[in-house]
């Protein structure tokens, strides 16, 4: 049986059940992007405010869906655009950095310690998937 990190393939393949912390990883993914839209409305650039508030959603989306590990067990198995797990955890730290940042710079203080902390739990609750994209 070949080994990834904390994970073995059969783990794997047989990953298919939807447990809280991938429930959680969603939200936060959700919560970031409209963090994103929010900070854009909120500038001061007239009009293409609300030009921010579409592209950033946008962006932070394809950011996140599109550099994945080949073969994550969190997500479909699909990798887009293949790319170390290092840089997968990297991008993954930046997306969700900048949407706290995007709260707290907007005033957000409490939603945006909120977040933060949410994130925090997520990644302790996922330290197998952390290793095992530390190893690939």
């Amino acid at each position: 049986m070949h080994v990834h990190g904390d994970y073995t393939m059969s783990e794997i393949s047989e990953r298919k059940t939807v447990g809280a912390n991938d429930i959680l990883r969603f939200l936060l993914e959700l919560w970031a992007l409209v963090a994103y839209g929010y900070w854009g409305l909120n500038q001061n650039f007239g009009r293409f405010n609300y030009v921010l508030m579409i592209l950033l959603p946008i962006i932070g989306a394809v950011l996140w869906g599109t550099f994945a590990v080949p073969n994550d067990p969190s997500r479909s198995g699909g990798a887009p655009v293949p790319v170390p797990g290092s840089i997968r955890l990297l991008l993954e730290f930046l997306i969700l950095g900048a949407a706290f940042w995007a709260m707290y710079s907007e005033g957000l203080f409490y939603i945006s310690l909120v977040f933060i902390s949410l994130v925090i739990i997520h990644y302790i609750l996922a330290h197998k998937r952390i290793r095992w994209l530390l190893g690939n």
